[in-house]
C-alpha cells in the first residue's frame, strides 16, 4: 500500500496555481549555489545549518563553520558536531523524496549527537517547549503528528 505524506490540504491549490507568476518555476530551477561552493561543500547549506543551530542555542559563527567545512580547519568537536549533523540532514533532504522513511532518516542524521540512538529517527508523542531561566515558556514546538 502506497501512503502519501499529507500535511496540507489541497483545497487552495488551484487558486495558488492561478496566482503563480509565469516563469517562476524556471527561475526557481535556475537557482545556483554560491560561487564559493564546490562539489563537496554548499555555502547555502552551511548558512542554513549555522543559523538553524543558532535558533536552537548553539554558539557558532558562520565564518568559523565555513572554514571548518570548506577548508577542513579543525575546531573542538563540540563546536561543530551538531551543525555537521544538521548539514548532513539538509544535504540528505535536498536529494531525497519527501516521505515517511526519509523524514525519519533525516531526523536520525540531525539528532545523531543530540538524542540517544533509540530516539533517533522516531516521532515524538509529547509536546515540546523551550523555557526561559525563570520558567516562562518562550517557544512551543509544532504539535506532534502521526502518519
Amino acid at each position: 500500500m502506497n501512503k502519501q505524506l499529507l500535511i496540507l490540504s489541497n483545497d487552495l491549490l488551484s487558486d495558488y496555481l492561478g496566482k503563480v507568476p509565469e516563469g517562476l518555476k524556471y527561475a526557481f530551477e535556475a537557482l545556483k549555489d554560491a560561487e564559493i561552493s564546490t562539489d563537496t561543500f554548499s555555502f547555502y547549506i552551511s548558512v542554513s545549518s549555522v543559523y538553524s543551530s543558532k535558533i536552537e542555542g548553539e554558539a557558532i559563527d558562520l565564518d568559523s563553520y565555513v572554514k571548518h567545512k570548506k577548508f577542513g580547519i579543525e575546531f573542538s568537536p563540540d563546536y561543530t558536531r551538531k551543525i555537521d549533523d544538521l548539514y548532513d540532514a539538509y544535504t540528505f533532504a535536498k536529494v531525497n523524496e519527501l516521505n515517511k522513511e526519509n523524514i525519519a532518516q533525516a531526523h536520525s542524521l540531525l539528532s545523531k549527537n543530540i538524542l540517544n540512538n533509540s530516539r533517533q529517527g522516531t516521532y515524538r508523542a509529547q509536546n515540546m517547549y523551550v523555557s526561559t531561566p525563570d520558567g516562562r515558556i518562550e517557544y512551543v514546538a509544532a504539535s506532534s503528528f502521526t502518519f
